[in-house]
């Protein structure tokens, strides 16, 4: 299944990359090629903001791998709802790491193949979960999801992604572990 969602994409704005077709890799202005990319939906995303559950393992996890990770605008929109719930005193910190992680984190655009997978995912997947789904199986580059929502992980996995999740033990998603609270 993961060796037909290669497509054509145009420059990577992760590592400057050229993606050309099947498996090809052309490298980019430093020589870098278009390896291994993490999806971060809004759930993992969230994780950013101080005083959220696994928020030291997220940081801890993610600031080693910030060249890996990519999301998309959705997952943007996800991470600043979160941000507008906290406290009057504390929202304008929170908005500031929204900006942080806008400005930082690379972000892919929703294809006609993501929305396709989308759709049948929609099935078994809240709205959003599908189309986070959708993007990480539509790019031919992403091979790992970062996300702490359970259904998604699950069905991410018959998808053959991994699935990463700091701060909960790996299979958490299958029962093997405990799952997190609040998403």
């Amino acid at each position: 299944m993961r060796a037909s969602r290669a497509r054509r994409w145009g420059e990577c704005a992760l590592t400057g990359a050229w993606r050309v077709g099947r498996g090809q890799r052309r490298p980019g202005p430093r020589g870098d090629t278009l390896g291994d990319v993490i999806y971060v939906d809004g759930t993992a995303l969230c994780r950013f903001l101080p005083g959220v559950r696994y928020f030291e393992e997220w940081n801890a996890w993610v600031v080693p791998r910030v060249r890996e990770v990519v999301t998309t605008q959705l997952g943007l929109t996800e991470l600043r709802q979160a941000a507008e719930l906290y406290p009057r005193e504390t929202k304008a910190k929170a908005f500031d790491v929204v900006e942080v992680v806008r400005s930082r984190m690379p972000l892919i655009r929703f294809s006609d193949e993501n929305v396709t997978v989308s759709t049948h995912a929609a099935a078994v997947l809240k709205p959003f979960a599908a189309l986070h789904l959708g993007a990480a199986v539509a790019h031919p580059a992403i091979d790992t999801i970062a996300t702490y929502d359970v259904e998604l992980a699950r069905v991410a996995a018959l998808y053959e992604l991994r699935i990463v999740t700091p701060g909960l033990p790996e299979g958490w998603h299958n029962g093997t572990g405990a799952a997190p609270h609040g998403g």
